[in-house]
């Protein structure tokens, strides 16, 4: 393990943690096909906002490149790059399948390739191992071997980095399995979890977001039908909480790289191998219908209020798809935009956290800078950034015309202090 000269391959949210704390005991090089990316990190940026300056100062031993040949001189490879979902909801591995033809032309006999990327249990073996035998023209596990260690990287959550997190990992062979744990547990505190099979840390990483993914949609549910009843959700869930066994989810919209997404990949194994999911599905239809349904509620306390629709203009308060993040993949906030954009109403998306570039290459979003004073009709508190709860009650009416709505997704003002909630 001590001759294992490190290759990361992605250098988003996970590859960049990972790439900085090996770096810290032994040789690695860090690829990214985005040479922009590739530039900010030589000169200590990261625009993910995961790793500070001081981070970058604190190791030696780490070289950053978009030549996929720099990483010949490595023989252990792990590959983080993203897996999406498509349009129609099916599993994204274009990136992945990418990752892993380009590993394939600099591989040597005996090394290895470790994939983190979230996928269905089956298909590091299935679609990325063939790939690589193709490309390399090596036999797996004659010539190369293959781990699978899931990321578990909450974006913009300090109090659980990389190291503090148990890491599951496995290999394709025992003696290879032993390898890729003691690996990770150089540097992750926490300790690992060594799975009996590739397929079996496939299974975990995917389960893990559908069951969390599948308790925030009953929550979700539950909100809706509270509103219609005229019960307010966080006394209800207030009151269920003071049993010690009751989990404490809240509802909201459902985004970003995992939550919204891994369900996809574990429903689409089951649908090929003939069965159709059920409770998972049903699950991710409530959480994506949620940005419509925000919309579609807003806009029919507005018509109430008797406020004229066809002049108005809302105010969204955060595009990430959580707090304290620059993060937007994925972003449910987007369907609230789109929704309201239908009735012909002006929405203005502020976001302090947020690139506005990327906003706008990614969605076509013209984000503004600052909320204007007094213009505002309605505004939604759709992500709970700091700044946002600082503002209060009081800094937000700033924005307001007289006669206004105030919806609180995420229960950032007092009860009291808004028209709505979820």
């Amino acid at each position: 393990m001590n001759n294992l000269k490190i290759g990361i391959v992605g250098l988003g949210y996970v590859g960049l943690p990972l790439a900085i704390e090996f770096a810290k005991t032994r040789p690695v090089i860090g690829y990214d096909c985005n040479k922009n990316r590739i530039d900010e990190l030589c000169r200590g940026i990261d625009t993910t906002l995961e790793m500070d300056e001081c981070d970058f100062k604190c190791v030696e031993k780490l070289e950053f490149s978009n030549d996929i040949n720099s990483l010949s001189k490595c023989n252990c490879y792990i590959i983080t790059v993203p897996t999406p979902v498509t349009e129609a909801k099916q599993p994204d591995m274009s990136a992945l399948t990418s990752a892993s033809h380009m590993v394939s032309t600099v591989l040597s006999e005996g090394d290895i390739v470790i994939f983190e990327s979230t996928v269905y249990p089956g298909a590091t073996e299935e679609i990325c191992v063939p790939i690589i035998e193709t490309g390399s023209k090596l036999k797996y596990n004659k010539g190369f071997y293959v781990g699978y260690s899931p990321e578990r990287i909450n974006p913009g959550d300090k109090g659980h980095r990389l190291k503090d997190i148990v890491k599951v990992t496995s290999g394709s062979t025992l003696e290879i399995a032993n390898i890729i744990d003691n690996l990770y547990s150089s540097i992750i505190s926490a300790g690992t979890f060594k799975a009996s099979s590739i397929a079996v840390a496939e299974a975990a990483k995917v389960i893990e977001n559908t069951q969390r993914d599948i308790n925030i949609a009953l929550i979700n549910e539950l909100a809706i039908i509270f509103n219609e009843i005229g019960i307010d959700t966080e006394e209800v869930l207030l009151a269920a909480g003071s049993k010690w066994n009751f989990l404490p989810f809240r509802p909201g919209l459902v985004g970003g790289h995992c939550i919204g997404v891994d369900p996809y990949y574990l429903t689409y194994k089951a649908q090929s191998i003939g069965y159709e999911p059920q409770m998972i599905l049903a699950g991710r239809r409530i959480n994506d219908g949620m940005g419509s349904y925000v919309a579609k509620k807003l806009v029919k306390k507005m018509s109430m209020s008797g406020i004229n629709i066809s002049n108005s203009n809302v105010l969204v308060m955060g595009f990430s798809f959580k707090e304290n993040c620059p993060d937007i993949r994925n972003t449910k906030v987007l369907d609230i935009y789109n929704e309201i954009s239908e009735y012909g109403i002006g929405v203005d998306v502020f976001d302090p956290w947020v690139n506005a570039k990327d906003a706008l290459s990614l969605y076509k979003i013209k984000m503004i800078n600052s909320p204007k004073i007094k213009f505002y009709d309605a505004v939604i508190i759709a992500v709970n950034h700091d700044e946002f709860k600082q503002l209060g009650k009081d800094g937000i009416l700033k924005f307001m015309k007289n006669k206004n709505i105030i919806y609180d997704l995420k229960y950032s003002l007092n009860k009291s202090d808004s028209n709505l909630r979820l």
